[in-house]
């Protein structure tokens, strides 16, 4: 089932029917106006400001590449957001030496109930409790919280199904309350600890929390 199709949205359809055909213009204007978004999304998924720009320019020339191969079941957000999150892995997996521990086992009945993050609130400790857990947990919470994207939206971006993507926001919420106490302390000893620089994390979350069938990924790489 294809995304419904906002105004900007169809803008960045048109750049991309564009693009797909080697219009170096409008790869130059999707460029632009992708690359700010990239670079907060990576930065705050890789915790590597180092890296950042070389795999934002890495994500932008596979669109440059299979433009011509988006299917539209997405917006082109989400797509181009896809790819940077595969991009962003694989090159975290290059310099990691231990393995994340996934739990990503799926949970069916997972309801979005008793949300302790809800509970108790978006401050900094969140920005700095997201370091301490996998990154396919951080990239749910960040896409939901920061990004406003729904269930739907970071399945497709993650190319997994959504009771995945609603079992490691799971486990990521239970994570994240279980460390807020210690990361309070802290932050209270030290002033200025639990401060981020990849944006403010006092965003509202996203409303539309949604609990949808599996998706495809509309990514070939």
């Amino acid at each position: 089932m294809k995304s419904k199709r906002g105004p900007e949205d169809v803008e960045d359809l048109k750049l991309l029917q564009r693009v797909a055909v080697k219009d170096k213009v409008a790869f130059e204007k999707l460029y632009l106006r992708f690359y700010p978004q990239l670079s907060r999304y990576l930065n705050r998924l890789m915790r590597r400001p180092e890296m950042v720009e070389e795999v934002v320019n890495d994500t932008l020339f596979v669109v440059w590449e299979k433009a011509d191969q988006f299917q539209g079941r997405s917006k082109v957000s989400t797509w181009v957001t896809g790819i940077a999150y595969l991009k962003g892995i694989k090159a975290l997996d290059k310099l990691r030496t231990v393995p994340d521990q996934h739990a990503d086992e799926l949970d069916d009945n997972i309801e979005e109930t008793n949300d302790p993050i809800s509970k108790l609130g978006l401050d900094e400790w969140l920005t700095s409790g997201l370091d301490l857990i996998s990154v396919d947990q951080r990239s749910v919470v960040e896409l939901t919280y920061f990004f406003g994207y729904s269930y739907q939206e970071i399945a497709e971006t993650m190319g997994c199904p959504v009771n995945t993507v609603k079992t490691r926001m799971f486990h990521a919420r239970r994570r994240l309350a279980k460390l807020l106490p210690q990361l309070q302390e802290q932050g209270e000893s030290s002033p200025g600890l639990l401060n981020s620089e990849g944006g403010s994390s006092k965003e509202k979350p996203s409303s539309s929390l949604k609990s949808n069938s599996d998706s495809s990924s509309d990514i070939g790489l």
